[in-house]
């Protein structure tokens, strides 16, 4: 949990210093997290069509190695 909140910090902090210049992100928020999201995936596509043309486990990989790759370890996570 504590990585979440300094990321929301020091997103606020340049919010503020963005704010305080006068100028605009450099990305509609929206269309930036979309992007990032796309750039996630797509480092997943290729693994997952190499598990399922090989005929290898793929929903234990999609699960495991791949959620936590997009989704990273969710708070509370021992693992």
């Amino acid at each position: 949990m504590k990585p979440y909140l300094i990321s929301l910090a020091a997103g606020l902090l340049v919010g503020v210093v963005y704010s305080l210049l006068g100028v605009r992100s450099p990305a509609p928020p929206a269309i930036a997290l979309v992007g990032l999201l796309g750039i996630l995936l797509g480092e997943q596509a290729l693994p997952l069509a190499k598990r399922i043309g090989s005929r290898h486990e793929t929903a234990a990989y999609f699960r495991t190695e791949c959620s936590e790759h997009v989704l990273g370890r969710l708070p509370g996570d021992q693992a």
